[in-house]
């Protein structure tokens, strides 16, 4: 069991992440932790991990969780057994086996004779087995380091397992092992993740604000649905308060303009009966204060309809706020774009592909390129942009305009700031006014303008992107995404989601996230 009471963070600055964040994991909970980019899902892991220190709060557990972590750069110096924290008893186990029975080596061990059939057993599962204990870990790739940190599961068979994007290097088959895996595990589970196939396994989700959690009784569907019904009250609630400042400024107008018709009216009456100058210095005073407050208690009134419609709006989801609007394609559906017949492609003479492709894709196909890592699916990209020639086979391509993203969104220059990156696509003259317009539309805000490419996270490159090609005067023909959603939260694969949903030029797409191919709708697809 794992028991987190008021746990609050704070960065250095001093600026608080979140605060009060208290739940229970039961013993075989396998639960879900969402919440946006930036909220604190990885650091609120890293504290249960021990990896660091809560700011207040107080977390009590039976035993030491085990971490996946989603970054592991810092292990690259290490050996596998090393990461894994085994090498020790791997090492104390074939002394006592060759006879160097020491004390230290019977406690090395302590008593974990399997500890070896266990490691056969973790690797062979998750296909491993031609990988050494003693290979440095920066030989692998991330697909083969978070499988690695995955055998560790079965190696140390802990009682609570935190998981931090654990699908984000693994192709599809990796991803069907981690699904089957989590769906057979004893172990309880904190999973941070934005792959909604691997949510969907999970009994029970999390939500995390910077106010604390809030707890969902069933997995990502239900949670989505249950975030719908408050999304739809609170759109409600918007639209009230916005219908309330709207009456709100007409009671003021219409107030003040009685009040002043009434003032006219008594000077003029005082003109008239002779009241003497002081008298009507006085009078028109009187007048001007008693008008005076009454805009006041007004202009208080709005603005604190005001600032709760401020506060109401800032709840919204993000997708809500944001107005997309691509431009029409110039190709009508259906015209071919692309052909290829019986091409292959090569490295040091030997052939990519077992088998050579032969495919068409036309204008408004929706194309998913699938394979496993290493099966040469951006190849195949580079080869439909006209960047590589195939060592064998014909291409037919017609010329076109096509934008390649992929899963850093590097088409950002880092050196630019966002309003300059903006006005990198403008190429139809767009005033400053309208490009700090539709920089507005995709939640980038007057304090954001100026800040660099080089901070920004997954989700804001991604709508950066997006709002450079809204920008821009024609739309391209063509998109390519290489594994877009990969560095994306869930928020933020919604907006991209709904984006390219408004597209009506031909896509192509490498992914191995399932629920993001099947929202947006692909048709087809090319399997290497």
């Amino acid at each position: 069991m794992l028991i987190l009471q008021n746990i609050s963070y704070q960065h250095e600055n001093k600026d608080m992440l979140f605060q009060n964040v208290s739940f229970t994991i039961n013993d075989h909970d396998k639960t879900a932790l969402v919440g946006n980019n930036g909220v604190g899902k990885s650091t609120l892991l890293k504290i249960i991990s021990g990896e660091l220190k809560a700011f207040s709060g107080q977390i009590n557990q039976n035993s030491k969780p085990y971490f996946v972590p989603q970054q592991f750069g810092q292990f690259n110096e290490l050996t596998i057994a090393d990461a894994l924290q085994i090498k020790d008893k791997i090492e104390s186990l074939k002394a006592i086996l060759e006879g160097v029975v020491t004390e230290e080596n019977m406690q090395l061990l302590d008593d974990d004779w399997t500890i070896e059939e266990r490691c056969h057993e973790a690797l062979s599962y998750w296909n491993l087995l031609d990988l050494d204990l003693n290979q440095k870990m920066e030989t692998l790739s991330g697909g083969q380091k978070t499988k690695v940190f995955l055998a560790g599961i079965i190696i140390h068979q802990p009682k609570v397992v935190l998981l931090d994007e654990p699908s984000n290097h693994l192709d599809f088959a990796g991803r069907t092992l981690l699904y089957d895996f989590i769906k057979s595990t004893s172990s309880s589970l904190l999973v941070v993740s934005h792959d909604r196939t691997l949510l969907n396994i999970l009994n029970k989700t999390l939500e995390l604000s910077k106010d604390g959690i809030s707890v969902y009784g069933g997995n990502y569907d239900f949670y989505n649905e249950q975030k719908k019904v408050e999304n739809n009250a609170l759109e409600q609630d918007v639209q009230s308060k916005e219908k309330a400042l709207r009456k709100a400024k007409e009671k003021e107008r219409e107030t003040i303009e009685r009040q002043n018709k009434l003032d006219s009216r008594g000077k003029k009456k005082q003109e008239k009966s002779g009241v003497a100058r002081i008298m009507m210095n006085t009078l028109r005073n009187n007048a001007e204060n008693s008008s005076s407050k009454l805009k006041d208690v007004h202009a208080e009134k709005i603005t604190g309809i005001s600032e709760d419609l401020r506060q109401l709006r800032s709840n919204l989801p993000a997708i809500d706020q944001i107005k997309f609007g691509f431009n029409t394609s110039t190709f009508h559906k259906g015209k071919m774009l692309f052909k290829a017949d019986e091409i292959n492609y090569s490295y040091k003479n030997q052939s990519l592909w077992n088998e050579n492709l032969s495919f068409e894709i036309f204008s408004g196909d929706r194309l998913a390129i699938k394979g496993l890592n290493g099966s040469g699916k951006t190849t195949l990209i580079q080869i439909i942009l006209g960047k590589l020639i195939p060592k064998t086979g014909n291409v037919t391509a017609l010329e076109k305009k096509s934008i390649y993203i992929d899963q850093d969104y590097s088409l950002i220059d880092n050196n630019l700031k966002i309003y300059e990156q903006a006005q990198v696509f403008n190429d139809c003259g767009l005033e400053e006014h309208d490009i700090k317009m539709r920089l507005n539309r995709f939640l980038f805000a007057q304090k954001d303008w100026d800040k660099p490419c080089k901070v920004l996270s997954g989700g804001e490159r991604m709508r950066l992107i997006l709002c450079c090609l809204i920008i821009s005067n024609e739309s391209p023909e063509v998109i390519v995404l290489d594994e877009p959603t990969n560095n994306l939260d869930i928020q933020n694969i919604e907006i991209l989601t709904a984006a390219i949903n408004e597209y009506s030029g031909t896509l192509i797409v490498i992914s191995h996230d399932q629920s993001f191919l099947e929202q947006i709708k692909i048709e087809k697809s090319v399997q290497l």
